[in-house]
């Protein structure tokens, strides 16, 4: 994620570790199964772009084994300060050059949609990779299913939605693309990559999903109130709502796909 002071989401808060620690228990699964398919293996040398937390490449780590490298990156890499088992370096996907490789897998997960430079940035990763190496973008879709509460049932689910639809405002005012998920395959095609498949996912309810809710909410608060979307006594309202675990709470679909870059 480049341009730090746009950023709606900022990893220095203290809600930002909750959120990925949710975000880990909602798609790591999803994630780790990809990786798994493509190969994932002892030896492999891999990039982790806009790693956040050390779970992701902490696992990947794990799979490589100490024949294999796993460099973690990130614009802020305070979550991934004494990591052990692999690499950390700070590094702007949008501007900076790629670091050294080659790798043979690059990941990125809830990365692109932040980056304004995204082109660049795609560019970058395919460049970093190895011929025959594999790519594995995920990012999510707000626009493929735009509510919240998808089962609108009252006004506590009507007032969610109507949280939800401000802070993707707030997010599109600093250039996040709602809809870039499903671009995915395309671009990994016009890329030049082969074999490029992709599927989508989203979990509706449990606690996951109502942690996340909640750190979100109360991560952006002020920001909605600044912008009139809701009031201070509308987000207490909505918190307890959500605090009571009875609504059932979805997260954006999340788009993943994969490509490998041809040997010759």
């Amino acid at each position: 994620m480049d341009q730090t002071g746009k950023y709606l989401l900022d990893n220095q808060q203290a809600q930002a570790g909750q959120r990925f620690d949710a975000l880990s228990e909602l798609f790591n699964p999803s994630t780790f199964r990809h990786a798994d398919n493509i190969g994932l293996t002892t030896g492999w040398r891999l990039w982790e772009v806009g790693a956040g937390s050390p779970d992701v490449p902490g696992h990947f780590a794990a799979q490589v084994g100490s024949d294999g490298l796993v460099l973690a990156t990130d614009i802020d890499t305070s979550w991934l300060d004494g990591a052990s088992t692999f690499q950390v370096r700070r590094h702007d996907v949008g501007s900076d050059p790629a670091p050294a490789g080659p790798f043979d897998l690059v990941h990125a997960r809830l990365v692109l949609v932040h980056v304004t430079r995204r082109v660049q940035a795609l560019a970058t990763m395919v460049a970093a990779l190895r011929p025959g190496g594999w790519l594995l973008l995920e990012e999510a879709d707000p626009g493929l299913q735009p509510l919240v509460c998808p089962d609108e049932s009252g006004p506590e689910q009507e007032l969610a939605n109507r949280l939800k639809a401000g802070f993707r405002t707030l997010l599109a005012e600093r250039g996040v693309d709602l809809a870039y998920g499903r671009t995915l395959p395309r671009l990994l095609r016009e890329a030049g990559l082969r074999e490029v498949a992709s599927d989508a996912y989203f979990p509706m309810g449990g606690p996951a999903c109502t942690e996340l809710e909640r750190a979100t909410v109360e991560q952006i608060r002020d920001r909605l109130v600044a912008a009139g979307i809701a009031t201070d006594p509308e987000i207490d309202r909505h918190l307890a709502n959500v605090a009571t675990g009875l609504l059932d709470l979805a997260t954006s679909p999340m788009v993943s796909a994969w490509g490998r870059k041809p040997v010759a």
